[in-house]
C-alpha cells in the first residue's frame, strides 16, 4: 500500500435552508405577491375614475352617441403591448387581459352589442369576440353576414363580425355597406396575428362610421366586376387581399378588396393600381364603392 498517496477530498453537501428559512422565503414572495395584486386592483379601480371623467367631458362637450370602439388606439395599443412584452406569462393571456380591460372600458363608457356571424362555425366566432371583447359585452349571434350587418344598420353603436374570407354559400355581404349612412368596416380582427393564436379566426368588425379614431392603412373597396376569370385574380393577388364571389352572370363576380394604402409596407398601392391590373387582365368594373378600412395585418414573431 502507497502510504504517500492522498485520499479524495470528502464532497461538501449543499447548503440546504433549514425548514424555517425556506417558509419565511414563501412568506416574502406570497406578500409580494399580494401587494402586486391590490397595486393592479387600485390601478384598474383608477382607470375607471379617469373614464368616468371622460364620460362627462363628452356629456358636457355633446360628443356622447354612438359606439366609444376606436380602432386606430386598439389596434396601436395591442401592437405595443405584444411587443414590449417579456417573461414567462403566455401572450395570450396578457392580450386577452388587456382586451376585457379595454373592452370593458369602452362598453362602460358607451354601451353595445357584438352581433356575429355563426355561419361559418359557431366555436370559432364565439372565441373570437369573447377573447376581444370578453364576458360583459352581449353576445347576440346571426345565420349569416346579412343579419349582423342589418342589425349593426338598426343600432345606435353596436358591433359586428363578420368572417374575413367567403365562406361557403354566403353572398356578398359587403354591397350592404355601400350607402353612404350605412356600417362600415372599421377593423380587421385580431389586431396581432400569430400561428398559435387562441382566437385568430381572422374576421371584419364592422360598425356606423367612425368619425374619431378611424384607421385607414387598408381601405376597403366593393368591386362589381365583368369578365372575372383567373388571370385577373392572379393580377390582383401581389396587390390586394381580395373577397369574390359571383355576381350578374357567369362572368361577373363582386369583390371585396382590401388596398393597403397608408401603412409602413414600401408596396402600398392605390385603387387606381387594382383598376389597372384588371384592365389589363381582360376584367372590367362597374362599380366600385368604399366600404371601410382598416389597420395593416400585424404579425407577431416569437422570440427565440
Amino acid at each position: 500500500m502507497n502510504k504517500n498517496a492522498t485520499s479524495p477530498a470528502p464532497v461538501q453537501a449543499a447548503a440546504v435552508p433549514a425548514p424555517t428559512e425556506a417558509v419565511a422565503d414563501l412568506s416574502v414572495l406570497r406578500a409580494e405577491i399580494d401587494r402586486i395584486d391590490a397595486s393592479m386592483h387600485a390601478l384598474l379601480i383608477e382607470r375607471s375614475q379617469i373614464v368616468d371623467r371622460l364620460v362627462q367631458v363628452k356629456r358636457t362637450r355633446g360628443a356622447e352617441g354612438g359606439s366609444a370602439f376606436r380602432p386606430a388606439r386598439e389596434a396601436s395599443m395591442m401592437r405595443r403591448l405584444v411587443d414590449r412584452h417579456r417573461g414567462i406569462l403566455p401572450l395570450d393571456t396578457v392580450e386577452g387581459i388587456w382586451r376585457v380591460i379595454i373592452s370593458t372600458f369602452t362598453y362602460v363608457q358607451a354601451p353595445y352589442a357584438v352581433h356575429a356571424d355563426l355561419a361559418s362555425g359557431e366555436a370559432a366566432m364565439r372565441d373570437a369576440s369573447r377573447f376581444h371583447f370578453g364576458f360583459t359585452v352581449p353576445f347576440i349571434g346571426h345565420m349569416g353576414a346579412s343579419g349582423v350587418v342589418a342589425a349593426v344598420a338598426r343600432s345606435r353603436g353596436d358591433l359586428g363580425l363578420v368572417p374575413a374570407f367567403a365562406a361557403p354559400g354566403a353572398g356578398a355581404w359587403w354591397t350592404a355597406l355601400e350607402g353612404e349612412h350605412a356600417p362600415k368596416i372599421i377593423a380587421r380582427l385580431p389586431f396581432v396575428e400569430r400561428a398559435d393564436h387562441p382566437a385568430g379566426l381572422p374576421v371584419f368588425c364592422i360598425a356606423h362610421p367612425v368619425t374619431d379614431g378611424a384607421v385607414t392603412e387598408v381601405e376597403a373597396w366593393s368591386l362589381h366586376v365583368s369578365g372575372w376569370n383567373a388571370q385577373a385574380a392572379r393580377a390582383l393577388a401581389p396587390l390586394a387581399e381580395v373577397v369574390a364571389v359571383p355576381d350578374r352572370g357567369l362572368d361577373g363576380a363582386a369583390l371585396l378588396a382590401s388596398i393597403p394604402v397608408g401603412g409602413e409596407r414600401v408596396n402600398d398601392v392605390s385603387l387606381d393600381t387594382v383598376l389597372a391590373a384588371l384592365r389589363d387582365s381582360g376584367a372590367s368594373v362597374r362599380a366600385a364603392a368604399l366600404v371601410g378600412s382598416h389597420a395593416s395585418r400585424y404579425t407577431h414573431q416569437p422570440q427565440g
